[in-house]
């Protein structure tokens, strides 16, 4: 993996959407069934919003039934690293781009086999680089 992004968080501010801006350096949330890949099927790789890492192949995403794109494990171990978080009702795990400490979900333990974690991540998180066939 490349080194760490050191950007300031004015410069986050000009290179991300209010939204992305939200969702990667606010530790927001977008709103169930609205993102852009909840629904994406075409086969390719996830990359992080800010700093383009690639984070979550399609190969592992599947329906969750909760709104949002989810993956039973990372691109690699390098991707995401994760932390506690004890923002909401209860702990849970916060899951965050590795190379830009950019906010990206939370991991759950009760996703399919054969890892049985469910990766939850903003669409808005995410650009996706479709596969291309070759010839």
């Amino acid at each position: 993996m490349k080194s760490k992004i050191p950007k300031s968080e004015s410069k986050w501010k000009t290179c991300l959407s209010p939204e992305e801006y939200h969702i990667l350096r606010e530790k927001g949330t977008e709103q169930a069934f609205t993102g852009k890949y909840y629904k994406n099927n075409e086969k390719g790789v996830y990359v992080c919003t800010g700093c383009g890492a690639k984070l979550f192949s399609s190969d592992t995403k599947y329906d969750s039934g909760t709104g949002w794109p989810s993956f039973w494990k990372p691109v690699s171990k390098d991707s995401v690293v994760t932390k506690s978080d004890n923002s909401f009702f209860k702990p849970r795990t916060e899951v965050l781009c590795k190379r830009c400490d950019g906010h990206l979900g939370h991991v759950f333990d009760d996703g399919p086999k054969p890892t049985g974690k469910r990766f939850c991540i903003n669409s808005a998180a995410l650009h996706f680089k479709e596969k291309r066939n070759s010839k």
